[in-house]
C-alpha cells in the first residue's frame, strides 16, 4: 500500500462525558474535544475557566477540572500527523471555538463515523485544529455571560430579545458581538442548545413529545418536529427509534418537576 491513512491519523478513542467531578481522559496521542456545556479548567490552571464552546487540544492523558455540571465529546487521534501536531503543541489548552469553526462539526463526526471514513476526517480535523495555538483567548465577557444564560435558562427563555434586556444591552449589538465570536447568531445557539436537551430526552425514550418539547423550549410537539427534522434530516420518532438509551445522564432543567 503506497498511502496508509492509518498510520498519517486515526481515531484511537470516543469520550462522551457528562461530569461534575476531576476527569482524567487517559491513553497517549492527542485529544481534541468540544466543551458544550458548564464551566471547565485544566488541571493545574483552575482559575481559567474555559466555557461552553470552547474546544479541548492536549496530549494525552489530561485531567480536567469542572465548575460545575459539564458536557464534553471529545477523540483521542494517533498516527504520524497527530504526532507532529503534538511536536507544535507547547501545553494543554481549551481554545476559542470561534477561531476553529468547523472543529466541532467534525469531532462529532468522527464520534459517529465508520472505520471507512475515520482517517480522513481525523486529518481535516487537525488541519482545522492548526490555528488552535493563537486561539487561546477567552470569550468576550458579554458573550460568555449570554452562552451561560442560555445554557442555563434555555428551557424558559423567550428569545433573544428577553436574553439581550437581560443582559443590558440591545439585541442588535448582542447579534454582532455573539456571531462575531461564535461564529452564528444567539438564536442560533439557542436553538442548537435546545435541541441538544432534545436530543438527550427523546434517547430516555419516555417522554411524548409534547413533554419533550415544553421541557426544551419549543412551543410546542409540531414545531420542535419541524426543527428536528430541518436540522437532523430525522424526525424526533425516528432518532428515538435508533438512539441507545441514556438512563444515566444528568436531568435536565425542569425535568424534576414532571415528578413534582
Amino acid at each position: 500500500m503506497i498511502f496508509d491513512c492509518e498510520r498519517v491519523a486515526r481515531l484511537e478513542e470516543v469520550a462522551d462525558e457528562q461530569f461534575s467531578l476531576p476527569l482524567t481522559l487517559k491513553g497517549g496521542g492527542l485529544w481534541a474535544g468540544v466543551l458544550s456545556s458548564g464551566r471547565c479548567a485544566l488541571d493545574g490552571d483552575e482559575a481559567r475557566l474555559a466555557g461552553a464552546g470552547s474546544l479541548l487540544v492536549a496530549a494525552g492523558p489530561v485531567r480536567l477540572v469542572p465548575a460545575e455540571n459539564c458536557h464534553l465529546l471529545a477523540v483521542r487521534l494517533g498516527g504520524l500527523a497527530a504526532g507532529m501536531f503534538l511536536e507544535g503543541l507547547e501545553k494543554p489548552m481549551f481554545a476559542d471555538g470561534a477561531s476553529c469553526p468547523g472543529a466541532a462539526g467534525l469531532v462529532a463526526a468522527l464520534a459517529e463515523a465508520g472505520p471507512a471514513l475515520q482517517g480522513e476526517l481525523c486529518y481535516r480535523l487537525l488541519c482545522e485544529l492548526a490555528p488552535a495555538d493563537a486561539a487561546g483567548t477567552a470569550l468576550p465577557p458579554l458573550v460568555a455571560e449570554a452562552v451561560a444564560q442560555i445554557r442555563a435558562h434555555y428551557a424558559g427563555l423567550y428569545g433573544v430579545e428577553e436574553l439581550s434586556a437581560s443582559l443590558g444591552v440591545s439585541k442588535s449589538h448582542l447579534v454582532r458581538a455573539f456571531k462575531s465570536a461564535m461564529g452564528i447568531t444567539p438564536g442560533q445557539y439557542l436553538t442548537g442548545v435546545r435541541l441538544e436537551a432534545a436530543k438527550l430526552l427523546l434517547a430516555r425514550r419516555e417522554y411524548p413529545l409534547e413533554v419533550v418539547a415544553s421541557l426544551c423550549g419549543f412551543s410546542g410537539a409540531n414545531y420542535l418536529c419541524r426543527v428536528f427534522k430541518k436540522a437532523t434530516g430525522q424526525t424526533p420518532a425516528a432518532f428515538r427509534a435508533a438512539a441507545a438509551p441514556v438512563q444515566s445522564a444528568s436531568p435536565l432543567p425542569l425535568e424534576k418537576e414532571l415528578y413534582v
